[in-house]
């Protein structure tokens, strides 16, 4: 049986927050339970912040090559003002540069067929500057996965995708590559 946080407890959310937030949490416990209580139950309560310090490491750990919002907003500026000839070599590095063998598709819902340990990811990335992602985009990518037999298939987008997109995208494990995942992605591959 697997065990799987929920995404709404507190320690989930705190692993997603910035660090600061849970060491700020275990230093209050800390001093609160260092003032209010007596003598006997000081240290018991002073420990009660252990776990908060461990979640601030575990999520300054995470953090640590996170790119900084005013970064992400410049990536995505940069990303938009890209044509499609400026945009595909710059994607293609930037695979490159994470180890897959990259090569160009002509034609149909793929643009990129990437290699990786005898896996191959198929990669969208032509309504990359669309104002929404759709799902047709999405269907048309997961049925060239399938035909093809490749091990995954991802969509790269500057836009969100819609709700109906979203959902296609979990079920059938298409992966999305969209907005601050990209920033971030650009960023990694300069």
């Amino acid at each position: 049986m697997k065990l799987k946080m929920s995404e709404k407890s507190l320690f989930a959310i705190l692993l997603r927050s910035p660090w600061w937030f849970s060491i700020g949490i275990a230093a209050l416990l800390m001093l609160l339970s260092r003032v209010f209580l007596p003598e006997a139950f000081r240290v018991l309560g002073m420990l009660s912040g252990l776990p908060f310090c461990v979640l601030g490491i575990i999520a300054a750990w995470r953090q640590r090559n996170t790119p900084s919002p005013e970064r992400v907003a410049q990536a995505l500026s940069n990303l938009a003002d890209m044509s499609w000839k400026q945009f595909l070599p710059t994607i293609e590095q930037a695979f490159v540069r994470q180890g897959f063998n990259v090569s160009r598709l002509n034609s149909g819902p793929a643009d990129l067929s990437l290699e990786k340990s005898g896996k191959i990811t198929l990669v969208s990335c032509k309504r990359w500057k669309a104002a929404t992602l759709g799902v047709e985009v999405l269907r048309d990518l997961k049925a060239l996965q399938t035909s093809q037999d490749a091990a995954y298939a991802a969509c790269i987008s500057l836009s969100l995708p819609t709700g109906a997109a979203l959902e296609f995208a979990k079920a059938n494990a298409v992966q999305l590559i969209c907005q601050d995942e990209l920033a971030s992605f650009f960023l990694k591959g300069i």
